[in-house]
């Protein structure tokens, strides 16, 4: 069974969070570098943290995000959606019961997929 779904509203952010995300988002990729890790320094305590720097990278697309005032929300991508929760039925313009996100990002992914080589070969044939 995929991971449950805590209910946690979206961040929406001030004006405020708004600048310091935009400053931020443009500074921190410049600290993440090549490596798999990366350790953080925690101000105010003498302790460091070593985080992956897969995670670092979302952190960028949140705060890139947070500065354009757009809501942000977290959510596994094992998790299983029902309609009530997060609409896929709207996401895909259908009707479904219930659905694993990760098996709903990929349906959409091939349906982009088989969507842009329809626009190619129409293209072809002009």
């Amino acid at each position: 069974m995929g991971a449950t779904l805590q209910e946690v509203p979206p961040l929406l952010a001030t004006e405020q969070d708004s600048e310091l995300a935009r400053s931020s988002s443009r500074r921190l990729p410049a600290c993440i570098g090549q490596g798999r890790t990366v350790r953080l320094q925690v101000i105010g305590k003498a302790e460091e943290l070593e985080v992956p720097a897969a995670v670092l990278r979302m952190l960028v697309d949140i705060l890139a995000n947070i500065a354009e005032s757009n809501a942000i929300g977290l959510m596994p991508i094992d998790v299983e959606l029902s309609t009530q929760q997060q609409h896929p039925a709207d996401f895909l313009g259908s009707t479904l019961r219930g659905i694993d996100f990760r098996d709903l990002l990929e349906y959409r992914k091939d349906r982009m997929g088989q969507s842009g080589a329809a626009v190619n070969a129409l293209a072809e044939r002009a």
